[in-house]
């Protein structure tokens, strides 16, 4: 159904834009930084599921219905653009906080926990308009028409690119977890990592509340 050729490129050109930073790469950061390796494949599995969702949305025309409305686009926009900032501020607020009570000599708090990890990474991804229109615009150019099954094409693209975006997510999840037990010594350097992926999130938030309905 579809031409090996052009599922090789397909695949090099998703693998490409897998390891590009985003909203859910900086999210499973943050949480494996806080929580662990666990937390981070926890949220790096979510993730996976909210990029399904836009895929799934995608194949049946619904993404489409949501680009072509500004009103439901800048809804959603606004709601994921919200939520990043929101986990951004809690990532940053966290990390000192947390770093102040054990200078103190407190006890550390407590893990948000695999199953918050995994619902706050699907409702990262699946709440980001700019996801669903990627997936309008990479994916159909590497679906055939004349092979027919055109939506079920896309499908199987869009649903490639979220597992070479999940690998790359659970590749940050283990690197970041490593670096978490590896610097336990250092809660300093700990605080600082963390407050850059909050910061981040908070930016790439702002970002995604300024981003503009795609043309056409």
């Amino acid at each position: 159904m579809i031409d090996p050729t052009q599922l090789a490129l397909y695949a090099a050109a998703a693998a490409l834009l897998a390891v590009t930073p985003g909203p859910g790469l900086f999210y499973v950061a943050a949480r494996s930084l806080a929580g662990g390796r666990a937390e981070g494949v926890a949220s790096s599995l979510g993730t996976g599921l909210g990029g399904a969702l836009h895929v799934l949305a995608g194949a049946l025309g619904l993404s489409a219905l949501v680009l072509a409305s500004a009103e439901l686009f800048t809804a959603l926009k606004l709601l994921g653009a919200l939520y990043l900032v929101w986990l951004g501020l809690r990532t940053l607020r966290a990390a000192r906080r947390e770093a102040a009570t054990a200078l103190a000599g407190g006890p550390p708090a407590a893990p948000l926990g695999a199953r918050r990890a995994f619902r706050e990474g699907v409702l990262v991804e699946a709440l980001n308009p700019k996801t669903a229109a990627f997936f309008l615009a990479f994916v159909p150019q590497f679906v055939d028409p004349a092979a027919g099954g055109v939506a079920l094409q896309f499908a199987l693209l869009g649903l490639l690119s979220v597992l070479l975006n999940t690998l790359a997510d659970l590749a940050i999840a283990c690197l970041a977890g490593r670096v978490r037990q590896g610097a336990a010594a250092r809660p300093a350097l700990i605080r600082r990592l963390r407050e850059a992926s909050g910061a981040a999130m908070v930016a790439l938030g702002l970002g995604l509340a300024l981003a503009r309905r795609p043309a056409g």
